[in-house]
């Protein structure tokens, strides 16, 4: 299949970050060095979390959070659904068990009456999803986790640079994690970063990430299993150039969605993101709309196809976790019907800083005549 002439991402990479790049590959360290230790300092500035731990991935970032807070087997964590699946993979490779909750139909994150719900004897920690980058209900989920003695984790991963009421997220939980796939925000290639405020937390990640070396430790010592979880010289100079143009990145990402919303908001077939939320700043990873409550998963595969022989990128995002064959031996404890209602009708436009304005009408158009024609 041809790339589509439009495609649904695309990384932003400058010539400036390109040439530090290869200034980075003519050093003589390309792990474990000073643009670590540097990009990490720039997380937690942005954050005002003291303690930053940068790694290959945003899953692995998960991972490391579950065993740092000596979660495992027979223990439950709480976690939407409605998101990427390694909020959930990584509460089972440590042994745990998934405790999927509904979702609010407003915001697409943790409704905080379902998680109440969901909590019991066995439950551990609440995993909080800023479902593409919209802030969470932290307040409440803090207030949640705080009266039941949870930890709780930020899946940020989608979000870095939204904030809740001048507080950034990834400053709420015990343990944050951000992401860097091409598609997000910024970009690493692969990379993930985590925050906590708790020095031994921190400390202790940092040596799981290092295949177990405490900071003592030679380089053929191990006090404990670990894993290969570090995020290269290479990726962290990327990462440092495009911490730099942040606010520059996050400032088009939001007008890309006010263009969006200002094509699609007379289309009643439609059910747009929400984009204004009191207190709260959102950080917009994708644009995802939803056809209104009549229309099927069927409706919306046919719209699909129709965007994609415009050679226009789309996405379902997410398919619920509870549904996909990988988790068909989970039980699922409570009905989810928020979650497997909007899940069915979402389609993911378009998205990315170098889109034009042109592009974002194109999408439109093609948008708006399928869903007429389906109605």
């Amino acid at each position: 299949m041809n790339s589509p002439k439009i495609p649904l991402s695309s990384p932003d990479v400058t010539e400036a970050e390109i040439e530090a790049v290869a200034a980075t590959l003519r050093s003589p360290q390309l792990s474990l060095g000073p643009r670590l230790a540097e990009f990490e300092t720039a997380f937690t500035l942005l954050t005002g979390v003291e303690h930053a731990v940068a790694v290959s991935s945003g899953t692995a970032g998960l991972h490391l959070a579950m065993l740092a807070l000596e979660i495992g087997a027979g223990d439950e964590v709480i976690v939407p659904s409605f998101t990427f699946i390694a909020a959930a993979n990584a509460i089972r490779y440590v042994g745990a068990t998934p405790v999927f909750a509904d979702i609010d139909s407003v915001t697409l994150n943790l409704s905080p009456a379902a998680v109440e719900r969901a909590i019991n004897s066995r439950t551990r920690a609440i995993v909080a999803v800023h479902t593409f980058g919209i802030p969470a209900n932290m307040p409440a989920l803090v207030a949640l986790a705080g009266r039941h003695h949870l930890a709780l984790i930020e899946d940020a991963c989608e979000a870095l640079g939204a904030t809740i009421d001048s507080q950034p997220i990834g400053s709420f939980g015990d343990i944050a994690v951000f992401a860097f796939y091409p598609n997000k925000q910024i970009t690493t290639g692969e990379g993930g970063m985590i925050v906590t405020r708790d020095a031994g937390l921190a400390s202790h990640m940092r040596s799981l990430r290092n295949q177990g070396r405490a900071p003592t430790d030679s380089w053929l010592q191990h006090t404990e299993i670990g894993y290969n979880y570090r995020l290269s010289e290479i990726g962290c100079t990327l990462g440092i150039g495009q911490m730099r143009r942040l606010p520059a990145i996050l400032d088009r990402r939001e007008e890309i969605a006010h263009i969006y919303r200002q094509h699609l908001s007379a289309e009643r077939r439609l059910i747009l993101p929400i984009d204004e939320m009191p207190g709260c700043c959102i950080s917009w990873f994708v644009y995802v709309v939803r056809l209104a409550d009549k229309f099927t998963a069927a409706d919306r595969e046919l719209v699909i196809r129709e965007l994609e022989q415009a050679a226009i990128g789309c996405g379902r995002y997410f398919a619920p976790i509870h549904l996909q064959p990988a988790y068909a031996d989970v039980p699922v404890a409570a009905d989810l019907p928020v979650t497997e209602s909007v899940a069915l009708r979402t389609i993911a436009l378009p998205f990315f800083n170098r889109i034009n304005d042109s592009q974002i009408v194109t999408v439109c158009d093609a948008l708006k005549l399928a869903v007429r024609r389906i109605s």
